[in-house]
């Protein structure tokens, strides 16, 4: 059942990937039942002002998430259902302080509504789920994280269940069925405010591009005509857009580098729904020349500022960080999560981790392997970064 979200490019060539570290398991952050977590239903939808996501009264409001991914894959479910109730693992996240869950997906699994793999839920402990597709299943996350006040962010990770693409369509899901599949999705959750946003696509690259006038390749554009499309029907959706891989010359990670947002900016007729989101790793999961600078860590501030950073410290509009994570097995990557977590906190940065699954090859994540007890290192720095700066 093992899955790795794919790499990142290298520029300066792949570094091994490291071991995993040895985690504890700590008293106050044993999971609780779902019979403890059933207050506090989510009420109202988010919007934008300036560089802040706001809640319907105006509130500043930080996403503070992690990705549970699974549904995007063959499995046509979350992961980890085959160890526990997903009632209790949503209890768990709310407990230790997240309040969103990035749900990525595919356009197979809207198209082709399956039922899960076999061995992919244990009908024991997930009896309500039994004989459910995919989508449906997605309908029983989605209602529970509004009875315990979690929000979704939906997230079109992959065209099908078996890879990732560079561009938002391919040659058999057209941009139109891309666009077609995210209006479903946004009728079929308008009335409710637990569903706060399109992730349009995950992580475009080459030779996706950012306003280089090629149509078939400008993603700037997509996303405007996607963001449009689906606020036409539910103008109420957070329009998440990710950047590219380059940018004049300028290489980052896939779907990082929002240089050129500033001076191109994504147009939506509903304008305060607009997230730029970026997606940041460090050096174990592919080596940059960043990270062999004589100035590392010092530098990364001033990385992130240019390619993501400034549009949430220049007020152009909001920020999420859509993807981060570590195993944190060595220390250059210890350094880059610290410097991360101070950047995040220092700015009011939303965010979503990688992951809540422990099953993600290169990262880990915040379950340890017998998804049930927690990462310590990456919790306790998290529950630092929950709240928006003031």
């Amino acid at each position: 059942m093992a899955l790795r979200r794919p790499l990142a490019i290298a520029i300066a060539g792949i570094l091994t990937l490291m071991a995993c570290t040895s985690h504890q398991q700590a008293p106050d952050l044993i999971p609780q039942t779902s019979s403890q977590k059933r207050s506090n239903p989510v009420a109202g939808y988010l919007h934008t002002r300036g560089s802040a996501i706001v809640d319907a009264d105006g509130n500043p409001v930080r996403i503070a998430g992690v990705s549970w991914f699974g549904m995007e894959t063959a499995d046509n479910t979350v992961d980890g259902l085959w160890a526990r109730n997903y009632r209790d693992m949503m209890d768990q996240m709310k407990s230790l302080g997240f309040n969103t869950i990035r749900l990525p997906y595919s356009s197979e699994f809207v198209e082709t509504p399956s039922v899960p793999r076999n061995g992919s839920i244990d009908y024991g402990k997930n009896a309500g789920l039994k004989g459910l597709t995919g989508p449906q299943i997605m309908d029983k996350i989605v209602a529970y994280a509004g009875r315990i006040g979690l929000r979704i962010l939906l997230d079109r990770h992959r065209p099908d269940n078996g890879s990732q693409s560079a561009l938002w369509y391919t040659s058999q899901y057209s941009e139109s069925a891309w666009i077609a599949d995210w209006v479903a999705l946004a009728k079929r959750y308008a009335a409710n405010p637990a569903v706060i946003g399109a992730d349009l696509h995950n992580e475009p690259h080459d030779p996706a591009c950012w306003s280089c006038g090629t149509p078939a390749d400008d993603w700037h554009l997509a996303a405007q005509r996607a963001g449009n499309a689906i606020l036409a029907v539910n103008p109420h959706w957070l329009i998440v857009v990710e950047g590219v891989q380059s940018y004049n010359n300028d290489y980052y990670w896939w779907g990082g580098n929002l240089m050129g947002a500033g001076q191109h900016p994504v147009k939506l007729n509903v304008a305060h729904q607009l997230v730029y989101s970026a997606h940041d790793y460090p050096s174990s999961v592919s080596g940059q020349p960043w990270f062999s600078a004589p100035n590392y860590p010092a530098n990364l501030p001033g990385l992130w500022d240019s390619h993501w950073g400034y549009l949430a410290k220049n007020g152009v509009a909001p920020v999420l960080l859509g993807e981060f994570g570590s195993r944190l097995a060595t220390a250059s990557d210890r350094k880059w999560f610290n410097a991360m977590i101070a950047y995040l906190g220092s700015n009011g940065i939303s965010w979503t981790f990688w992951s809540w699954n422990p099953n993600s090859g290169d990262t880990g994540g915040i379950l340890n392997d017998d998804w049930t007890t927690v990462n310590l290192t990456k919790v306790r720095a998290l529950q630092t970064i929950l709240t928006p700066k003031l």
